[in-house]
């Protein structure tokens, strides 16, 4: 039921999220279909590229989805602010490596329009509600409360590392990473960052729950992505020092989702605010 401080979204909004999810849909057709979305994609990825990229708009679809179920300001606001994050830096990492983009095909024509009118009416909404409080929250206990800003500096941090220096940062990946797609992985950082970073400020349970489904997935499939690829391609170095430590950062990334979810299912210790 809605309530006076989580109030539901405008059928404009929900008309957009619907729309999100079916291009959302498309990409992830690099992590379950590569060979048919690969020709298709604005610009030529590599398999681990595609299956990474894949594997991440997958995650994001959930979540698009999750803010339509429950089309209330929470999660919608945590959800909005993640998408406002991703969305500005992808689309100014695209005008930087505009030669990666072939104009004389429809798909990077389409790739600016869906990602400028994301930003466009994230931002607007965010704006126009920048006054609203957030949700009732709960009160999480004092491990949480002293872990969320550690997770969402290095979150921050490593994704400002990618967007300024980004083939130093990505020179461990367990495969090669040009600037171009560093700085496009950046955003991902940078949005779990401030995500993070929303829900230790205050913790509404579905907004944890959101933010550890997107968490979880965005670990899982980026290692699952990492094996399946490499099961046809056999170029990993499993034993090499970066490819170890590639592995326990997304691990953590999604081991940290799977406690968000457990504990937004209050079988953990947050506990609603009196």
């Amino acid at each position: 039921m809605p309530t006076p401080n989580n109030p539901p979204f405008p059928a404009a909004l929900r008309l957009f999220s619907v729309v999100v999810i079916i291009v959302l849909i498309v990409g992830a057709g690099l992590f379950f279909a590569p060979v048919l979305v690969k020709p298709r994609w604005p610009w030529a990825v590599t398999p681990f590229n595609a299956r990474f990229l894949g594997g991440f708009y997958t995650a994001e679809m959930a979540v698009m989805a999750a803010m339509l179920v429950w089309n209330r300001w929470s999660p919608g606001r945590l959800v909005l602010v993640m998408a406002f994050i991703f969305t500005v830096i992808v689309s100014v990492a695209s005008f930087i490596n505009l030669g990666y983009f072939n104009f004389g095909r429809r798909a990077p024509w389409l790739w600016f329009l869906v990602y400028l009118a994301s930003v466009a009416v994230s931002g607007l909404f965010l704006w126009r509600t920048r006054a609203y409080p957030s949700a009732k929250g709960a009160t999480l206990n004092l491990a949480w409360r002293g872990y969320m800003p550690v997770e969402a500096a290095i979150l921050g941090l490593y994704g400002v590392g990618l967007l300024l220096l980004p083939l130093t940062f990505s020179s461990f990946w367990p495969w090669p990473i040009d600037a171009f797609h560093a700085q496009i992985y950046s955003a991902i950082f940078l949005a779990g960052a401030g995500g993070t970073y929303l829900v230790w400020k205050s913790a509404p349970r579905e907004e944890l729950l959101v933010l550890g489904l997107a968490q979880f997935l965005v670990g899982l499939l980026a290692i699952l992505g990492l094996v399946i690829t490499d099961a046809v391609v056999h170029r990993i170095d499993w034993t090499a020092t970066g490819t170890l430590c590639w592995l326990a950062l997304f691990g953590w990334i999604g081991i940290s989702g799977a406690f968000k979810l457990y504990a937004a299912s209050g079988v953990f210790s947050p506990q609603s605010a009196s």
